[in-house]
């Protein structure tokens, strides 16, 4: 139960702070990049030892890919997660009352990802490179001490390329949160931001079992 509550409280606070920042910036690229990644650094070393600070079903669901991780764990991190991301989604749909936008995740009109062809491919390459950043840096103990700013400035980097096309998703989660409070495209557009995630962490797990994984 404790991983759970980390899991829950980790993503209230990405989704609160980094989608926070996205909505008083105006989704500017440095700040929110930065914002997640700083969300990231700042919850890895206050939860990461008591749940590995997943906060995010993608994650989550390529350590149960690489078998670093149960069924039944998966499914209380992922109910976590995404009672976590809602509830953050909920402070900020408070906060922001005036405000149609809370940092939720979409394409086609302005953005570069004009269809969801290309929504799904940046996404899936997006998520792939950062989950298995994550499965290279926490495989090996000697990591441990920067293996949060190592996953934080990797979701910066993949936010620095992601932003003009989908506002970067690679979290289910952390998409449908803010997209059950939006409404409108973002949420009939939220599926693209659930599966392209879990496709990318799919292949980020196969890749790290039988390339990486097997060469150690």
């Amino acid at each position: 139960m404790r991983k759970y509550i980390a899991e829950f409280v980790g993503t209230f606070v990405l989704v609160l702070v980094a989608c926070g920042v996205a909505v008083v910036t105006n989704a500017n690229i440095v700040a929110t990049s930065l914002a997640f990644g700083l969300v990231i650094v700042a919850m890895a070393y206050s939860i990461g030892n008591v749940s590995g600070c997943h906060i995010n079903p993608a994650v989550s669901f390529a350590m149960l890919v690489t078998k670093k991780m149960s069924v039944k764990d998966f499914l209380g991190y992922v109910v976590s997660q995404v009672l976590g991301a809602i509830s953050g989604a909920g402070v900020l749909s408070i906060l922001f009352e005036s405000s149609t936008a809370l940092g939720a995740n979409g394409y086609g009109a302005g953005n570069y990802a004009s269809n969801v062809g290309i929504a799904l491919l940046i996404e899936v390459i997006l998520t792939f490179i950062f989950v298995l950043a994550i499965l290279g840096v926490t495989s090996k103990k000697e990591n441990n001490a920067v293996s949060g700013i190592v996953i934080g400035l990797t979701l910066t980097l993949v936010h620095l390329l992601g932003i003009p096309f989908t506002g970067t998703s690679v979290n289910p989660a952390r998409s449908l949160g803010p997209a059950l409070f939006q409404g409108g495209d973002a949420l009939s557009q939220v599926w693209v931001f659930i599966v392209a995630p879990l496709v990318g962490a799919f292949l980020a797990g196969m890749f790290y079992r039988f390339v990486i994984a097997k060469e150690k």
